[in-house]
């Protein structure tokens, strides 16, 4: 019997009100399916997972422990507290559940009171994350939120109220109209709040989303891209004194820092030696996903994947898989009430594919980069000898930093992370 870490991620696609710039799987008006959603993430768990196990012939079996568990949405927080202890208590009977597994369900400030946050903390979750997306009221107006500002900060002292050591802001910038001194302020109330962790994004819009359709009929003028780059700047300078920059769009809080950290202690060690960070407060789930790690959904429209070289894959070896859910919720309820698959998308992944994945992710990690040696160890090649000419170019264009250790992206290179990023995707080798 092998052991294997795997972050968890449960689904929880209702809203009470869908934001104006949102193309995620998310839905409004049917929270009253809530409760039969329940019922279904409880078969799909039980049911489609009797055992965490995998037999692999070349490896035997192995048993997958989980180091994460992460709420997402949509809005998880509209979950009551029993529906989440039924949803824990299917888990646990499902999957090894680590002893110190981070916990985290995102959070509306709209949508909490002290009692819920309290009842969240009794039930084991030690991370919130909460959707705040800014400190100005006219913006959060325009983003189509449900909460004020006011009720942002407040929901952020009931969390500490509670117990919660560990709390996420997130924040957007770059908005139609949006100033810098707009965001300077928004940044400046959250650096007073001193949460543990914060998650900045640069506002994305399909064109099919409200806020889209505004500024192609010409009532809000177009993000700017030069605008969004210099409030990215902005974010670097103000939070460098309290905060580290370990990811493109996430600092953790550097008030308790501890040299260096192993993300899996058994099968594949990542030790940060590049500085001092508080590992505890970054998050380990999404750090799964940055290291192209396994990772499980459940849900409708969730994702799941098992990428090559990661783990031996239950497939068949050298072969990655990922897995999508049937989005709607309604139908995702229906299969599973009659035993029907509920998977609409299989794809299968071969070696380039996970190799291009995992520097694309691995890039992301600010401090630590691509590990050259964690690179070799688990492909079974160099990575200068596989991106050689890429990597080339891009340190050429001052995007990459390379040396004996690690391949990263350079402060430019973070402004530009797109234009890097294709470089790795295959058949451009």
């Amino acid at each position: 019997m092998w052991t294997a870490d795997c972050g968890l991620y449960i689904h929880v696609p209702f809203c009470r009100a869908r934001c104006a710039y949102c193309d995620f799987n998310t839905y409004a008006g049917l929270e009253h399916l809530l409760g039969d959603y329940v019922a279904a993430l409880e078969r799909e768990i039980e049911f489609h997972v009797p055992s965490s196990t995998f037999h692999v012939e070349e490896h035997g079996t192995w048993n997958l422990e989980l180091g994460t568990l992460y709420f997402g949405g949509g809005t998880p927080s509209l979950l009551s507290l029993g529906q989440i202890k039924r949803i824990l208590d299917a888990i646990r009977r499902a999957f090894a559940l680590a002893e110190d597994a981070e916990i985290t369900l995102e959070a509306n400030p709209g949508t909490v009171d002290l009692a819920y946050l309290q009842g969240l903390r009794a039930l084991g979750v030690n991370r919130l994350s909460l959707g705040v997306q800014s400190f100005d009221d006219a913006a959060l107006r325009l983003l189509g939120r449900i909460h004020t500002a006011a009720e942002a900060v407040e929901a952020y002292w009931l969390a500490r109220a509670a117990g919660f050591t560990n709390v996420n802001l997130d924040l957007i910038y770059g908005l139609p109209g949006q100033t810098l001194a707009h965001w300077q302020a928004t940044l400046s109330q959250a650096v007073a709040l001193a949460p543990d962790h914060l998650s900045l994004y640069a506002l994305t819009l399909e064109d099919d989303v409200p806020l889209a359709r505004r500024i192609a009929r010409g009532e809000l003028p177009p993000p700017d891209e030069d605008t969004a780059a210099a409030m990215y700047e902005l974010a670097e300078e103000m939070l460098a004194a309290s905060y580290v920059h370990y990811e493109i769009s996430n600092w953790t809080s550097s008030r308790f820092q501890v040299p260096g950290f192993t993300l899996n202690k058994e099968h594949g060690t990542w030790n940060m030696e590049l500085g001092t960070w508080n590992v505890e407060l970054a998050c380990w789930h999404n750090l799964l996903y940055w290291h192209n790690q396994p990772y499980l959904g459940f849900g409708a429209g969730a994702h799941s994947s098992w990428p090559a070289g990661a783990l031996p894959s239950p497939r068949r070896r050298g072969v990655g898989v990922r897995w999508r859910n049937v989005l709607h919720p309604a139908e995702y309820i229906a299969r599973l009430q009659r035993g029907d698959a509920i998977t609409e998308e299989v794809q299968e992944l071969d070696l380039p594919a996970v190799m291009a994945e995992t520097m694309i992710l691995g890039l992301r990690l600010v401090q630590e980069g691509v590990r050259c040696a964690d690179f070799r160890q688990r492909f079974g090649r160099d990575v200068r000898d596989v991106y050689g000419a890429q990597l080339a170019e891009l340190q050429e264009l001052g995007l990459l930093e390379i040396d004996a250790a690690a391949v990263r992206l350079t402060p430019r290179g973070r402004l530009l992370g797109n234009e890097v990023f294709q470089r790795f995707l295959p058949g451009r080798q």
